[in-house]
């Protein structure tokens, strides 16, 4: 008795793997034969428009490019101003917690000291970064609307 119905579920998994085939090809068969119904002829314009409407999307483009790097460099610089004021609040801690002349308190100043300096060297690093990313884009959209205009 197992084995016929070992043997039955054999056939139905088979029968149900040809008909799942089967209904995929269909359904492919069907979508391809539609596609062709589903694109808009219509909505294929002059190109002149197009281009007119590309010359004011590449002002736009670069005006957010201006106003995202303005923002970014902003961020940059409140980052910058962040680091610097907690390490001269943990010097000052140290300066607290000691009697003066301590050699904690003489490597915490030297320590604040150099964060400060290397905040400074990263956000003028970064904010160069995002300057040259931003005349990139510019440069671009510029040869692409000179493109479009001749």
């Amino acid at each position: 008795m197992s084995l016929k119905l070992n043997n039955l579920r054999k056939q139905l998994s088979s029968v149900g793997r040809w008909m799942a085939t089967t209904l995929f090809c269909v359904s492919a068969i069907a979508f391809v034969w539609q596609t062709p119904f589903f694109s808009n002829t219509a909505a294929q314009a002059n190109p002149a428009t197009n281009l007119i409407a590309s010359a004011d999307a590449g002002d736009k483009v670069q005006e957010k490019v201006s106003k995202d790097a303005g923002r970014a460099k902003g961020f940059i610089r409140d980052t910058a101003d962040k680091v610097e004021e907690a390490a001269s609040s943990n010097a000052k801690k140290v300066d607290e917690s000691t009697d003066g002349g301590n050699v904690l308190e003489r490597r915490a100043k030297s320590d604040a000291g150099l964060i400060h300096k290397r905040a400074e060297e990263d956000a003028a690093r970064t904010q160069e970064a995002v300057d040259n990313t931003k005349n990139v884009v510019e440069r671009a959209v510029d040869s692409i609307k000179d493109a479009f205009g001749n």
